[in-house]
């Protein structure tokens, strides 16, 4: 059934990074999220709720979805490569195992309750690892350039072609200009993913899982244009219809 205006706003978790951070006279290790994950949640119908890395197991995680009725894991630092039997790259950065950690039980959680979920850039990494999958640590190695992460805080723009009969095609057709900034890349994938887009060279830009009812994952960030939510409107129908047939059991 599909959603419709007048369905309550879905509840969508939304994990967040965990850095020392200065503010006033305070300069602590701190919890927080760029602005521009809430907006795009908030403007695509959906109230936004801050998920914290903090001590995980299968049961905190399983618990904090049975309350969301979607989950976004967005992005951040790069992915323990440990985790998928590599040596460290000299270029990938320092393991965050918490995060890692929370990330990899709540998106398990997810896919075992049919939640809805949506992977950005890091999510999209975290997923393809925790289904067995690996990772290219420095995407130069490959494309001779750092197209893909210009420089600190500079976006780049690629073009990027999606497969039509998918998730994400059903949302942004057969491809978008999208804003990348990831220095790793998905390389083996992971089991019972599927890749729906890539770039002119070949990167992978976007997998999903084709058995989830919504579990879409992508590699550039789509919370960064205003003017394109249907990415995150798609996340938010798939939470509503989520939400009612949860009421209805």
């Amino acid at each position: 059934m599909a959603s419709s205006a007048s369905d309550p706003a879905p509840l969508i978790g939304v994990t967040t990074y965990l850095e020392q951070a200065q503010t006033g006279v305070w300069d602590v290790p701190a919890s927080f999220l760029p602005k521009v994950y809430l907006d795009a949640v908030t403007d695509a119908g959906g109230i936004a709720l801050l998920l914290p890395p903090q001590p995980s197991s299968p049961e905190v995680a399983a618990a904090v979805i049975a309350r969301l009725d979607g989950l976004i894991v967005s992005g951040g630092a790069d992915v323990d490569p440990t985790l998928y039997g590599q040596a460290s790259h000299p270029k990938t950065g320092a393991p965050r195992v918490d995060r890692d950690a929370w990330e990899t039980d709540l998106l398990t959680a997810a896919a075992d309750a049919d939640l809805p979920y949506l992977g950005i850039c890091r999510g999209a990494q975290v997923l393809n690892v925790a289904r067995g999958g690996s990772l290219h640590q420095h995407l130069p190695d490959l494309v001779g350039d750092e197209r893909y992460q210009p420089g600190a805080a500079q976006f780049g723009t690629e073009a990027v072609s999606v497969e039509p009969s998918t998730a994400l095609g059903s949302l942004v057709g057969d491809g978008v200009d999208a804003q990348v900034y990831h220095h790793q890349a998905i390389d083996a994938v992971g089991e019972g993913l599927v890749v729906t887009a890539r770039s002119a060279d070949g990167i992978i830009e976007a997998i999903e899982d084709p058995a989830a009812r919504f579990g879409v994952a992508v590699q550039w960030h789509p919370e960064e244009d205003a003017e394109d939510r249907r990415i995150f409107a798609g996340l938010i129908d798939a939470a509503k219809d989520f939400a009612r047939h949860k009421q209805e059991r």
